[in-house]
Parts: structure tokens; sequence; C-alpha cells
């Protein structure tokens, strides 16, 4: 919890006995199922909550924004996001579907009234959000095929309607073959972990 702090010291309580629960939540989850690695569980706040909460740093949802989290997993980013911006409405999907009950059962449990998470795929969707979120289920060029038609045009952000994609390495090849505009941020600018070093969240738009 401490790292949360570290970056985002204006919390009220309830959000933060929120991000609290968190920790004996996924432990007991990741137990049953196996939705966080072995090995990563014991940095939950700083590689799963803290990555989720860059997106954060680069946009403050104004209320009622839609937002889609495509391959949630076991929630990230959309769990902690939802946590974090409690006005803004969060719908998360996943193909795997013991992975949704994870999911579910953490939304019951922290009393989260702003999240829905429903076991399908993307290209079933028919409501139009204004953002997409994910963290790098497949490479950039598909992901944008596979999630173009869900987000509507015009929105009231003060970044404009399109895909937050959190992303490490280098995948710059993969972003000249779009036919869009796009912005990438340096998650090492706003976080000064190791972990974010190679980390990226790119901001995608212009592509309906």
């Amino acid at each position: 919890m401490e790292i949360l702090l570290k970056y985002f010291d204006d919390l009220d309580s309830q959000r933060l006995s929120q991000f609290k629960l968190l920790e004996s939540l996924y432990i007991e989850w990741n137990d049953k199922i196996n939705v966080i690695s072995r090995n990563d569980i014991r940095f939950l706040y700083e590689r799963h909550v803290l990555h989720s909460l860059a997106i954060a740093k680069i946009v403050r949802f104004e209320p009622q924004t839609l937002i889609l989290d495509v391959g949630t997993g076991g929630g990230f980013p959309g769990i902690p996001l939802a946590i974090m911006f409690p006005q803004v409405k969060f719908h998360l999907i996943d193909s795997i579907g013991k992975k949704i009950k994870v999911v579910n059962a953490v939304i019951e449990a922290v009393g989260l009234k702003n999240v829905t998470a429903i076991h399908m795929r993307v290209q079933d969707i028919k409501t139009k959000f204004d953002f997409v979120v994910s963290r790098a289920v497949t490479n950039l060029p598909d992901f944008v095929k596979i999630t173009q038609n869900v987000i509507q045009p015009k929105g009231f952000n003060m970044l404009k309607n399109g895909i937050l994609y959190l992303k490490g390495g280098e995948f710059m090849d993969e972003l000249k073959t779009l036919k869009t505009e796009s912005r990438t941020f340096n998650l090492s600018d706003y976080f000064n972990e190791e972990f974010f070093e190679t980390k990226k969240l790119v901001h995608i738009y212009h592509h309906i």
C-alpha cells in the first residue's frame, strides 16, 4: 500500500480501504484460480495495481465516462481504475470464464457499484464506449482491429476517445503499421521503480 500513497497521496478513506482489501482477496483467490503469476503476487501493488493506475496519471476521467477493459484477466487495469474513479462506468470482459469468476468475487467483496464483469469476447460487444483499456493482451494491430468498432467517436474528456494500452518493450514497428494517430507515454516519467523502466502507455485514436 505504501507505494500507492507515494504516488497518489490524495486518496479518501473509502478508496484507501478498498485498495487495502485487494491484497488479501487476490492472495486468497490466487490459491484457487491462478490469475496472477506466483512470482508476481507479492508485488501486487507495484506490478498490477500501480501499473493499472498509470492510466490515472495520464487522464482524469470525467464522471459517466464509459470504459471497456478487454482481456481483463484478474481485473487489471479495470478494478484499480474503478476504485480510483467511482463516478466512471467500467465493463470488464475476458474470454476465460474462471478469471471472470475471480473478478466478480473481488468486485463484490470490495463493494464496487460502477463495474460489471462478463465472460465474453470483444467481438460480441454491441455497446459503444469512450475508451478501451487493456494490458498487452495481443499485438497492437490485432487489438485495434478487434476493438475499433466499440469506440464512440465523440467524447468529453481531455484525451480523445480511443484505446489506452499498457505495454512493455519495443513496439514502434507495430505502431508504424497502424493507420491511426497515437501518443506514447513512458511510465518511468511517472514512477521511479525499476519495473516501470520499459513500460509504456499508448493512446490510440482517430481509428474509426
